[in-house]
């Protein structure tokens, strides 16, 4: 695959902040005659939510990053969610996500997302939130996490009835022809994780799913750490938002990595295809635009901070002084006034040993105390002085009003011949030091094979040291656990979704790689998603609208009491349902006590009868 077209401009980074959501009111048409649905893509990165109703807005009303932002010891209403964080990078130290990985583990903040959700779409409703919920959950999601999802959902917000999909599987049911086949091989790559699905007749085949734990999230770190270690400069300017935005808008997929690890070693092929990213920075850094008064006067500020402080370091050591001098004469005072046994005491506490001790040293320190006082008259002496000398010379008036004598007259004419008129240069001003680089340009960073290097993991994960297979090696893996003609129908529709499917050149790589595992003359067929992004969405609100008035897919409240949290009724766009099966201990009955007794009752008539021979002998 050929490089996007040429950049020989530099990129500005967007910068871009989060808007919050405004609460929207509610309409009386998502009541009448019964209540809709509410569709919610519960995605690891972004949630998408809206309603399911054929006269309503075909689009998601809100989308926002599933995230939450607490101070440590706040209260739980000052927490921020999604949009309501306009910068992620002040606040990333706090950033808190309900997922590990794509399976919602932390509840607590996903019921602060709950409450997001239907704060801002306006549901009216009185302590509980009475439409139906079609939300997407994990493929082969653990009944632990889909019990308690089930709990928030029904005894928190009292909901009639909800379902469960996976979000790849939505958007193949809203990518579906009428004609197309109902088979297919779905490659769903997002933030978390990348899975390979196997779908037969409709029905995803959960035994031959797989998964790799890669996605967007280690493609942005693996860039960020592959520029800190090119900019060591520019550490703190590289952060994982700029990360994501490089690897959305400047990053593609090789369809054959070496071959263009090649073309980047010609140097025309770089200057033709590196894309040069702008970082931010101010001319304000540099001291060398300021001129020589302003440095003068820059140098008396601080000249003027340093005399203030030490005059005031002055004043309190006088004043320390002062107040021990003071002590120490109270001290000999006592002497003089017969006080011995006080005097002595007092000496003690000094850590002296006798009067000419404290005489001696109350003389040193009067002489410490004149020498300050000293110090601080003269500072302010050397003050006045500066600020007369401060003032601007000004020569004498009658000097420069009278007129010039003869002599003057005659000397200025000698001196003429040899200081031409023409020759006489007025000073210049001084003129800013200009920086011998351009500052500019050493805020750029170039991104060369970092553009195909970050999304080659998803293909070679040994490039982050992760020993996984990629998604070639996934691929050929679950087609191998099925026989030929099975394989033959799987890759007539190899469906690609997911955020990391936008990659420009990844429906060309996959070709490619089917190309090499595929037999000589057999022929397949990859299709990417309308809308790798939203198709989920979508999906999941078709499949709301056609089951709306269905039983198929809904768990309704009692459908939870009767069978527990972690049920889920099974449909085209679901995982499969694996109840728990424990082994049953067997009842302990007093038909199986008398039987265990029984032996024990034997072994003692035994036991009699041997002994009893053996008095006999």
């Amino acid at each position: 695959m050929a490089a996007p077209a040429p950049a020989s401009n530099v990129h500005h980074f967007r910068e871009s902040r989060a808007v919050p959501d405004p609460f929207l009111e509610p309409s009386p048409a998502l009541r009448i005659p019964h209540p809709v649905p509410l569709v919610l893509d519960n995605g690891s990165l972004q949630v998408r939510a809206g309603w399911a109703c054929p006269g309503a807005e075909p689009e998601p009303l809100l989308l926002f990053r599933s995230l939450a932002a607490r101070s440590r010891g706040a209260s739980r209403s000052l927490t921020q969610i999604g949009n309501d964080i306009p910068n992620l990078e002040p606040l990333r130290w706090l950033l808190k996500s309900p997922f590990d990985r794509n399976v919602v583990v932390n509840l607590e903040l996903q019921e602060l997302v709950f409450d997001y959700v239907f704060q801002h779409l306006g549901v009216a409703s009185q302590g509980c939130v009475d439409h139906p919920i079609v939300l997407t959950e994990a493929l082969c999601n653990s009944l632990y996490a889909r019990q308690m999802m089930s709990e928030l959902l029904f005894e928190c917000y009292q909901v009639p009835k909800v379902s469960y999909g996976v979000d790849s599987l939505y958007s193949f049911y809203h990518n579906r022809k009428k004609d197309a086949p109902h088979s297919g091989l779905i490659i769903s790559s997002g933030y978390q994780c990348t899975h390979i699905l196997p779908v037969l007749k409709g029905r995803v085949e959960a035994m031959n799913c797989k998964r790799i734990n890669l996605g967007g999230s280690q493609a942005a770190t693996y860039l960020q750490r592959l520029l800190q270690l090119k900019y060591p400069g520019h550490f703190a300017a590289i952060t994982l938002s700029r990360m994501e935005e490089i690897l959305h808008e400047h990053s593609y997929v090789a369809e054959d990595y070496f071959e263009e690890l090649q073309k980047w070693r010609s140097p025309e092929y770089y200057e033709n295809n590196v894309h040069k990213m702008q970082l931010p920075f101010s001319n304000k850094l540099l001291g060398s635009a300021l001129t020589s008064e302003e440095k003068q006067e820059r140098r008396q500020q601080q000249l003027r901070r340093l005399q203030e402080l030490n005059a005031r370091r002055r004043e309190e050591k006088l004043q320390l002084d002062q107040e021990r001098l003071d002590r120490l004469l109270f001290v000999q005072e006592l002497l003089e006034d017969g006080h011995v046994d006080q005097f002595h005491k007092a000496l003690i506490e000094l850590n002296m040993d006798s009067a000419e001790e404290l005489q001696s040293y109350i003389h040193k320190l009067g002489l410490a105390i004149e020498q300050t006082k000293q110090k601080i008259l003269q500072a302010e002496v050397n003050i006045e002085v500066d600020v007369v000398d401060s003032k601007p010379e000004t020569p004498d008036l009658e000097q420069i009003g009278g007129e010039p004598s003869l002599e003057d007259i005659e000397s200025m004419n000698e001196l003429d011949p040899l200081f031409p008129e023409e020759q006489v240069e007025v000073e210049k001003p001084v003129t800013p030091v200009q920086p011998i680089f351009n500052l500019a340009e050493y805020h750029q960073m170039f991104l060369g094979t970092e553009r195909i290097r970050v999304p080659e993991i998803l293909f070679q994960p040994s490039l982050i040291g992760e020993e996984q297979a990629g998604i070639a090696e996934t691929m050929q893996y679950v087609l191998d656990r099925y026989p030929k003609e099975v394989q033959e129908e799987l890759v007539q529709n190899v469906f690609l979704t997911g955020g990391n499917m936008m990659f420009p050149g990844m429906k060309a790589r996959i070709q490619r790689e089917l190309l090499e595992m595929r037999p000589f003359k057999s022929t397949f067929q990859v299709n990417l998603a309308s809308n790798p992004i939203l198709d989920a969405w979508y999906g999941a609100r078709d499949w709301a609208l056609d089951y709306m008035n269905h039983e198929e897919g809904w768990i309704t409240r009692k459908d939870y009491e009767e069978k527990g949290g972690e049920y889920l009724k099974e449909h085209c766009a679901s995982g499969p349902y694996i109840p728990i099966t424990l082994p049953k201990q067997a009842p302990r009955t007093m038909t199986g006590a008398a039987t265990s007794v029984e032996p024990t009752a034997a072994n003692q008539a035994t036991t009699t009868t041997l002994s009893g021979s053996g008095e006999q002998a």
